[in-house]
């Protein structure tokens, strides 16, 4: 067991991605020395200028930056010790911008064939028809791009990345440029990229709602120096971290379908702190879901109500408090192995006598349902 256990850790350092940059430009300076998972949504997050995308340019090798290493899974990409340098046109990824920049004089069909066209057919992993039904473009083929919204120009532009097979997918803030609306038009689709391709995604943001949908590793950057990293559930957390803080300040839960109320149009799921019912999806029994618990939704009692609208209310113990702006407090909670975030006034703690340790039961006034 010891031996494969072993085996298994090295099989996971072969499948990181491992990237030291040290990047100076006048007045900004990126220093940053990271191993990103192999697989799923690793989201840089952090303010502007913070070096977000200037790491994305290193990825890339459209700028050689000096003393750089990065090796993606097993492949060397750059290592300036060794004299190694694989220059962008060789390097297998796929980049989503902003704006979409597709090509205007070609329709859809032609513009994802000009992705595709750059990999020789036998080292295509992703083909032209399931990067097609993926995006769910199949309709939008003889289209030009000025006959298209918005977000399906951005849709063909994460399939043109895709078709081009790439080992590593690169997205610089892909829903910035779009209105409410059609980012919810576009999000359904990222996250299927997340659960049907291996293919390991950088997702740039500014938005914790996207972080929290989004990203199974969060990276957090401020003035080119790595704040944190690690799980986003764990990050969203801490107390230590600016995230944890203020009206966005939340906490992701992942609970497992296990009954459908017809009756009351509810889904009840459970996860390692109890049960939660919440408003009616279309999972199937036994599917994971992904929730997003706001801190401004969780108030906190010493004993359990009776007779309450709200319907979820949690047993667990308080782990730590931390003073916020306008005598407000956020509570940091474990309910049995998952962590909780409760955002109450500074009056209600010391009415509570709330200190490390105390057991409480958070009550749930609203969850999201992030997939």
């Amino acid at each position: 067991m010891v031996e494969s256990n072993r085996e298994a850790q090295v099989s996971d350092q072969h499948n990181d991605i491992r990237a030291r940059f040290d990047i100076n430009y006048g007045a900004f300076s990126l220093n940053v020395d990271l191993t990103i998972p192999g697989r799923g949504v690793t989201a840089l997050f952090g303010p502007s200028g913070s070096g977000k995308t200037t790491i994305l340019r290193a990825l890339t090798g459209i700028e050689r930056f000096k003393g750089t290493y990065l090796s993606i899974k097993d492949q060397v990409w750059q290592d300036d010790a060794q004299g190694i340098f694989l220059p962008t046109y060789k390097r297998p990824l796929g980049y989503v911008f902003q704006e979409a920049s597709l090509f205007a004089h070609l329709n859809v069909k032609r513009n994802l064939e000009f992705g595709m066209h750059r990999v020789p057919e036998a080292e295509r992993r992703v083909s032209l028809d399931q990067a097609v039904e993926l995006l769910a473009i199949g309709h939008l083929m003889d289209r030009k791009p000025d006959r298209l919204s918005g977000g399906e120009r951005q849709r063909v532009a994460i399939a043109r990345a895709l078709a081009t097979s790439p080992r590593i997918l690169l997205m610089d803030e892909p829903l910035a440029a779009l209105d409410p609306q059609r980012k919810e038009e576009i999000m359904p689709y990222l996250q299927r990229l997340h659960d049907e391709l291996d293919i390991p995604v950088i997702y740039v943001s500014h938005s914790p709602d996207e972080v929290a949908r989004l990203a199974d590793h969060l990276i957090l950057l401020e003035n080119g120096k790595v704040i944190a990293s690690g799980a986003t559930a764990d990050l969203l957390t801490r107390l230590d971290l600016r995230v944890a803080h203020g009206d966005a300040a939340s906490a992701l839960v992942t609970a497992t379908v296990v009954e459908q109320d017809e009756e009351f149009h509810l889904t009840r799921s459970e996860f390692s702190g109890g049960s939660l019912l919440l408003p009616r999806q279309t999972a199937r029994i036994g599917q994971q879901v992904r929730i997003r618990i706001q801190a401004r939704d969780v108030s906190l009692a010493l004993t359990p109500h009776e007779n309450s609208s709200v319907l979820n209310v949690i047993p667990a113990v308080v782990q730590e408090l931390s003073d916020e702006s306008g005598g407000q407090v956020m509570v940091g909670l474990d309910a049995n192995g998952t962590r909780l975030l409760s955002r109450i006034t500074r009056k209600s703690a010391a009415n509570m006598h709330l200190v490390q340790g105390c057991r409480v039961y958070a009550q749930i006034k609203g969850v999201a349902i992030l997939k």
